[in-house]
């Protein structure tokens, strides 16, 4: 019995291993950070490089390589573009001005990072996502934000796009 499913196992992870399948889930990642010393917001957002790929290509028309890119400057222009009209952030019934700082590349996926300042506390944070969900209708999006030490989280799963947590 043990040797059935040890080859089982074994066929299983070489078909997976072998196969076009890049990564069976879809999920951005944002992490959000409030530092009360600098006043400022700082925000990283992780997506998967090959789907964030896809959708810059589908909704520029232009070819696309973060990875290793041509035009670093233009590849900058459509990640920042792109997340910033599909990810925005209201603190305290104040829509923030997210500042791109850049993104880079991290294992699987693409980290970009913003920051907006001038926020000395925060008590009500307001979440707009909908990163990937023309990509595909199974994407979900991870949000952790943290202040004054205590950190929340939540999910969003494509249709649902806003949440909103109080500390």
């Amino acid at each position: 019995m043990a040797s059935i499913l040890y080859k089982w196992f074994f066929t299983t992870g070489l078909f997976l291993i072998f196969s076009n399948v890049s990564h069976p889930i879809y999920v951005s990642v944002v992490e959000i950070e409030h530092n009360a010393t600098g006043k400022t917001l700082e925000v990283s957002c992780k997506l998967f490089t090959d789907d964030l790929e896809k959708v810059l290509r589908s909704t520029y028309k232009v070819p696309v390589d973060l990875i290793n890119p041509k035009d670093r400057s233009a590849m900058d222009k459509l990640v920042n573009d792109y997340v910033q009209k599909h990810f925005k952030i209201t603190a305290d019934n104040r829509a923030l001005n997210l500042k791109y700082i850049g993104y880079e590349q991290d294992e699987e996926g693409i980290l970009s990072y913003y920051e907006a300042e001038n926020l000395p506390q925060l008590k009500t944070i307001r979440i707009f996502n909908n990163l990937l969900y023309e990509y595909k209708p199974e994407q979900m999006g991870l949000v952790h934000v943290t202040v004054n030490g205590t950190r929340k989280s939540t999910k969003m799963v494509n249709p649902a796009d806003q949440a909103e947590l109080q500390f």
